[in-house]
């Protein structure tokens, strides 16, 4: 029979650092240090203590870290990542951690979740966005998913205040497009940080105008990189208001909504 530490050396590499109940951890010289363990300090506070009777969706649930520490507060968490090697990792963690019967994993890419006719209390995003291809409809698929709280986070640009955009702009005047602040999407095309996957880097100005646009109100930026946000699906610029035609033509057959 393996030992604790063989059996995590067989799953490997890891990404989450996961502190097991015997006190060994997963990911011990991770490059980034306690990770995730020193985003989730940041952020617990600003969750609820008490998730029981709650449900949560953690989209990109790498080894599960994230759903694990909302169902040891009681939550029902659904977990997908398109992975199966950080799958396996989730499932050999859960049955460690005694949690398999609080978080359900799949296997499945965002994009299915566009015909999924439910909704989440709280609903996790993180590390997800700059990967994806079409990075926009993911949020707004995944904005569809959010009952109470959305947690967004993703690699992004400093270094500029973020600027207020004009509510127009007449089609000869885009010099303001230019200036630092605006919102800006910076495309990848070849690999950022050695990873090919890394699609996209928003500036701070439009990951927050994104959210917006994906029907959701920013609430707070508990961290960097960090925003929480609430549904908002009647807000001024909410493609829920002008263009859901659009979206249903993207993501294929029409659920009624929840």
């Amino acid at each position: 029979m393996m030992t604790v530490t063989q059996e995590i050396g067989e799953l490997g590499p890891w990404f989450h650092n996961l502190h097991l109940p015997d006190g060994t951890e997963t990911c011990k010289d991770h490059r980034l240090g306690d990770f995730p363990n020193v985003k989730w300090a940041k952020l617990a506070p600003h969750l609820p203590l008490d998730l029981k009777g709650a449900t949560v969706l953690d989209v990109g649930c790498n080894a599960g870290f994230y759903s694990f520490e909302l169902a040891k507060r009681g939550a029902q968490v659904t977990a997908i990542d398109s992975s199966e090697h950080y799958l396996r990792q989730a499932r050999w963690a859960a049955h460690t951690l005694g949690l398999e019967d609080r978080v359900e994993f799949r296997q499945q890419q965002i994009y299915e979740l566009g015909a999924v006719n439910r909704r989440w209390d709280i609903v996790l995003f993180l590390g997800v966005l700059y990967h994806l291809r079409y990075p926009l409809l993911g949020l707004d698929i995944v904005s569809r998913c959010v009952g109470k709280t959305l947690v967004v986070q993703s690699l992004v640009a400093h270094g500029e205040p973020a600027l207020v955009p004009p509510p127009d702009l007449e089609l000869a005047d885009r010099a303001p497009l230019l200036r630092p602040g605006w919102p800006r999407l910076s495309f990848i095309e070849r690999r950022f940080a050695g990873d090919p996957s890394n699609w996209w880097v928003p500036n701070e100005a439009c990951l927050a105008a994104m959210v917006r646009s994906a029907g959701l109100r920013v609430l707070s930026t508990p961290l960097e990189e960090f925003l929480l946000c609430a549904p908002d699906p009647d807000g001024e610029t909410s493609m829920w208001r002008w263009n859901q035609e659009e979206f249903w033509a993207a993501v294929g057959p029409r659920a009624a909504g929840p």
